[in-house]
């Protein structure tokens, strides 16, 4: 009888260290920081599919989109932040909040799929965004864009959705150099940091003026020809504005990158991209 007893205590004790242990990440994935792998190569060369970050969720303090979206799909399971703090959407005021800066690598929930984004801030309430033949204007004045050569990676498969690099050199073979032109763009505030081009498309390097509205942000992406972004109304499959309630947190730091399908496939870990600065 001793022996079931202290068998049934400890299996209790188990339980009990299992739950608090869930209950502490939950806190701190909720009040700190989110785990973060990219997905896609919309934010190149800055971020390369398989990069894995932390997101700051203390930058801009805290709204409902700081609760964290729990995805399962193997059970089933698809809860987002409004399943657990729907109760504060809609709310005038950050906790806590303090402003995003222009140039900021932004984590936020897509307005409409409530999905998870990362994209660069471009524009701030009131300001006016265009592009122009793929030149970046803001507030009517040209960005200043210097040539840094090309960016190269090789022509084929990348991640766990098998996303395939668009390339300048037109069509290549697999394993071949993909070659995109690279450019080093300083907004504003004096924020530098790296752009690729492709080609001009009609729809992504001549776009219409946008106003940024009060309490909402104008994101793109920096890998300028291969991003939904901004650049594109909600009601077009785009992003559109972001309102300030969506935004989750800034982008720091990668803590470490996979080249392969999988980021525990530590063979295929980028040995330059430990603990790199996100900029």
């Amino acid at each position: 009888m001793a022996e079931n007893t202290s068998a049934i205590e400890g299996v209790k004790e188990t339980v009990k260290t299992v739950v608090y242990a869930l209950l502490i990440a939950g806190i701190f994935r909720t009040l700190f920081f989110q785990p973060f792998w990219i997905p896609s190569g919309s934010m190149k060369d800055t971020l390369l599919i398989g990069d894995f970050l932390f997101v700051n969720k203390m930058a801009y303090g805290y709204s409902y989109a700081s609760c964290p979206s729990i995805r399962v799909p193997a059970i089933g399971l698809d809860a987002e932040a409004d399943d657990f703090c729907g109760v504060f959407k809609g709310a005038d005021k950050r906790f806590l909040g303090s402003e995003p800066q222009q140039g900021d690598v932004v984590v936020f929930r897509h307005p409409v799929t409530g999905r998870d984004f990362i994209k660069r801030l471009i524009g701030t309430p009131g300001d006016r965004i265009q592009v122009k033949d793929g030149l970046l204007y803001i507030n009517d004045v040209a960005v200043n864009v210097e040539d840094d050569g090309v960016f190269v990676e090789p022509y084929g498969p990348q991640g766990p959705q098998d996303s395939w690099p668009i390339c300048a050199n037109g069509a290549v073979g697999l394993g071949a150099d993909c070659i995109k032109e690279k450019s080093i763009e300083t907004l504003p505030n004096g924020v530098k940091h790296s752009i690729l081009n492709v080609t001009n498309t009609a729809e992504l390097d001549n776009t219409a003026v946008f106003t940024v509205p009060a309490d909402h942000f104008f994101f793109m992406g920096d890998n300028r020809d291969n991003s939904t972004d901004s650049r594109k109304l909600q009601t077009k499959g785009g992003v559109g504005f972001v309102a300030r309630e969506d935004i989750v947190g800034r982008a720091d730091r990668i803590m470490f990158s996979s080249a392969g399908r999988s980021m525990l496939a530590f063979w295929t870990w980028r040995s330059d991209r430990f603990f790199k600065a996100v900029e």
